[in-house]
């Protein structure tokens, strides 16, 4: 059987992204925190770990990067989970009665018009499971969470109310990580990290070449440089994997530019469900809500 590490409580999203990669039979195995997901891998205690790194809504996760840049485990897969947001409560809970909803920064952020309307105080928790847990632990009569549909199953709670997140295309991508690179597959994606110079025009040479060689770049992100301040690394996702001819004559010419460069991973590229897509640009349930 497959173990697999996440960071929560049984419920919570990363929990619901591995039984849609992997399927039910897998192990999902909790973890406290994101490093320990890391661990967990290191040490063989587990094949994988799933880790979110970015919401199309809140926008990236900043542990997840800082992370993948600290260990020297690789992306096995990308996986895209479609996040449905509910309101918990215990049994008998009117709407009207809450005043509080716990849940995780990502989660309140990607419901805050929603939370505006109705006048609720968001207060920020490690996990959304695990709130949901608490919550039905030690029931308090003002207070809702924000947690999934799995987890109001799981912790025996009420949903006082569906898909509250404010826009219809709330996707948050995982990366499965593990010790070893996945079968090449027909379409790829690769992600890398990297540093520049300090001097003009050298993150525009570095993205030329890939823009020489007509590569598409899905994602680059600057973030601070955790042991030097003032300066930064990027974090580049692109279309192909990191063999291909022209990939890899990209990643050669960009070794030769960059004071540092690391290949996170060369994997399986995911798809984004179409069904949702005709929806985007519309905040979900604003007139009803």
């Amino acid at each position: 059987m497959i173990r697999v590490a996440f960071q929560g409580a049984p419920g919570a999203y990363s929990y619901e992204a591995i039984g849609q990669f992997f399927g039910t039979e897998a192990e999902r195995v909790p973890q406290p925190t994101f490093s320990d997901i890391f661990t967990a891998v290191e040490t063989g205690t587990v094949d994988y770990g799933i880790l979110p790194v970015e919401n199309a809504v809140a926008g990236s996760v900043a542990q997840s990067y800082e992370l993948l840049v600290e260990h020297d485990l690789r992306i096995f897969a990308e996986v895209i989970l479609r996040v449905r947001h509910m309101l918990l409560a215990p049994s008998g809970t009117d709407l009207a009665d809450v005043r509080r909803v716990r849940s995780h920064p990502q989660a309140l952020a990607q419901c805050q018009r929603y939370l505006v309307r109705h006048g609720l105080v968001p207060e920020a928790v490690d996990d959304t499971a695990a709130a949901a847990y608490a919550l039905a632990d030690n029931p308090v009569s003002e207070v809702a969470v924000i947690a999934g549909e799995g987890a109001a199953k799981l912790c025996d709670l009420e949903i006082i109310d569906r898909d509250i997140e404010d826009y219809p295309f709330n996707y948050t991508r995982f990366f499965i990580l593990g010790t070893e690179d996945p079968p090449r597959a027909q379409r790829s994606k690769t992600s890398i990290v990297f540093t520049t110079p300090h001097q003009p025009g050298a993150l525009f040479e570095c993205i030329g070449e890939f823009s020489r060689r007509g590569i598409n770049l899905t994602k680059i992100e600057s973030r601070p440089r955790l042991n030097q301040p003032w300066q930064y690394i990027f974090y580049l996702d692109f279309e192909g994997h990191v063999k291909d001819q022209e990939c890899e004559a990209a990643m050669m010419g960009l070794l030769r530019r960059s004071l540092f460069l690391k290949l996170l991973g060369s994997y399986p590229a995911a798809t984004t469900p179409s069904e949702e897509n005709k929806e985007m640009g519309e905040p979900a349930k604003e007139a009803s809500k």
